[in-house]
């Protein structure tokens, strides 16, 4: 049976997990903390040396945080920071940009490999299939994904459109905007943004996941949205392999 190690990458932490083609986790996950500065040779290394050891597999799936087109990064906010919660370093912006990580990571893991938006891929695992279907992360900063009858449309960097006047949603109720306006105001926005959202997408039905998803209240989300498990950011790396 195919196996494939199933990656997550995180602005705060690197995951990875054996899974077989039934979505179950065939080994422990295994996570370390993202390295900082991170520029695309370390992160690889990083990645190898968290599955050093984690067992046999076939393929890789890859879920990364930011614009992927193709294999070639045209944006990522995380790894553009000298620190974890330090500011934009233009080098790292631009060392990263139009990066091919595809390419490299082949190279490193030599195994059939499919790199993706990490939303992407937690979508992957959790939509119904049925209709319109949008997915949020809530982690370092905003991940979106968009399926229509359960297809992957592409990717587009939705958490980039205004929040409200000059502030993206990325900024409104990214994990710096937690940290910085409790707990409560930074729920009451995340409701507010699904809500917006919803006005240009129309959307079906509505997953949350992501490591700050755990915050949420269940009960104060409408009707259509749904708290998604963390673990969807792996088990989503087998289902990736039907929609690309």
């Amino acid at each position: 049976m195919t196996t494939t190690l199933c990656i997550d990458i995180g602005g705060s932490g690197l995951k990875a997990a054996l899974v077989n083609l039934d979505g179950d986790m065939v080994s422990e996950r295994v996570k370390i903390k993202t390295p900082y500065p991170c520029p695309p040779e370390r992160l690889v290394e990083s990645l190898l040396r968290l599955v050093d050891g984690i067992g046999q597999y076939d393929r890789v799936s890859v879920g990364f945080p930011g614009l992927v087109r193709n294999g070639i990064i045209g944006n990522v906010p995380a790894l553009s920071r000298t620190s974890y919660t330090g500011e934009t370093d233009p080098a790292l912006v631009e060392r990263w940009h139009g990066f091919d990580l595809q390419a490299l990571l082949q190279e490193a893991f030599d195994k059939p490999l499919r790199l993706a938006n990490d939303a992407d891929v937690q979508g992957s695992a959790v939509v119904e299939g049925a209709g319109f279907e949008f997915v949020m992360t809530l982690g370092t900063g905003i991940g979106t994904a968009i399926f229509q009858d359960g297809r992957l449309l592409p990717h587009l960097e939705l958490s980039h459109a205004q929040f409200r006047t000059g502030m993206d949603f990325d900024a409104a109720i990214g994990n710096a905007a937690r940290k910085r306006i409790g707990a409560s105001r930074w729920r009451s926005r995340v409701l507010q943004a699904i809500d917006i959202f919803d006005q240009f997408l129309f959307f079906d039905r509505c997953y949350v996941g992501g490591g700050n998803a755990s915050r949420l209240r269940a009960d104060e989300l409408p009707e259509r949205c749904r708290i998604v498990s963390n673990t969807a950011g792996l088990l989503g790396g087998v289902r990736l392999w039907d929609h690309l």
